[in-house]
């Protein structure tokens, strides 16, 4: 059983001048995670939108933005895996579209371990403006990673609010689940919202919750951006009463910190005033879970 601060990013969109700008962005955001005694970071869902700006020919054109993103994703890797290895920090990247050999885009959030080791998770089911407007595609292996910090799983945004995504994470006995969004409304943010602290209730776990804000009128993509980060557990004993463990104020760019204990998940799963996750079955109803792939960062 661990202990470990998590720190959640409010993450704000920025026009960048340059390369060296992220670097420097990234590296004072990190530091600063780092600096709390922060062994979890997370980033946002979409927050490396923001290196469309580094091309301006392209940075007001959609198409043209997420082939941008995706082309510098290599070197975002390479730089978030020096980060994660120098500050001793797990390190989940913000999301990014990836072109994949078959052509198509996904979503893809990257693990980075501070030994080296690192894995993805793609989003696996597409909002409408994913489908109807980005022309993003669906990813279609679902994992939970072994790390030092205990068995973490990534829903991604509206990954969050289909309770079988993680509830098949709780039965390969994810601890915690990693939740980057990005909404432009706050009614976006309260369904992703609603949908961790379900999640938390059912699988009685920890939600933690990573959104973008602020605004970026020069983005096609990401020009608004709604929510506050949080960390969620289930409402029971030992939580808090409302299952909040910390959030924070809506649309400022910030971290929000909290403390993390393994081992209250394993005493509420085994001695709860409920027991949601071991009586998932007894629903009438209840289906066969997709399959989980066990990825070991150790």
């Amino acid at each position: 059983m661990v202990s470990f601060t998590v720190a959640a990013a409010q993450y704000p969109i920025d026009r960048l001048a340059s390369w060296d700008a992220y670097e420097a962005k990234l590296t004072r955001w990190v530091e600063q995670a780092a600096a709390a005694g922060a062994s979890l970071a997370v980033f946002p869902e979409y927050g490396a939108m923001e290196l469309a700006s580094l091309d301006p020919a392209t940075m007001g054109d959609l198409a043209g933005s997420i082939e941008t993103v995706s082309a510098l994703l290599p070197r975002v890797d390479a730089l978030h895996a020096e980060l994660a290895a120098r500050t001793g920090m797990h390190i989940l990247a913000a999301s990014a579209p990836r072109n994949d050999a078959d052509g198509r885009f996904r979503n893809a959030a990257r693990l980075f371990a501070p030994n080296g080791k690192s894995s993805v998770q793609d989003k696996l089911v597409m909002t409408r403006f994913e489908r109807e407007q980005w022309n993003i595609a669906a990813g279609a292996t679902l994992r939970v990673f072994d790390t030092a910090l205990g068995r973490l799983a990534v829903s991604i945004c509206y990954d969050s609010e289909f309770p079988l995504l993680a509830r098949a994470c709780v039965e390969a006995e994810a601890e915690v689940l990693l939740v980057p969004s990005c909404t432009d409304t706050l009614h976006g943010y309260w369904r992703v919202r609603i949908g961790a602290q379900g999640r938390a209730l059912e699988g009685q776990c920890y939600a933690v919750h990573s959104p973008t804000v602020g605004e970026a009128a020069w983005s096609p993509a990401v020009d608004e951006n709604r929510g506050a980060a949080a960390v969620y557990g289930p409402p029971d004993r030992g939580m808090p009463e409302d299952g909040v463990v910390k959030v924070g104020v809506e649309g400022v760019a910030q971290w929000v910190f909290a403390e993390i204990d393994t081992a209250k998940v394993a005493e509420l799963r085994a001695d709860g005033g409920v027991l949601n996750a071991r009586h998932w079955m007894e629903q009438p109803g209840a289906l066969a879970l997709p399959p989980v792939e066990v990825v070991d960062l150790r």
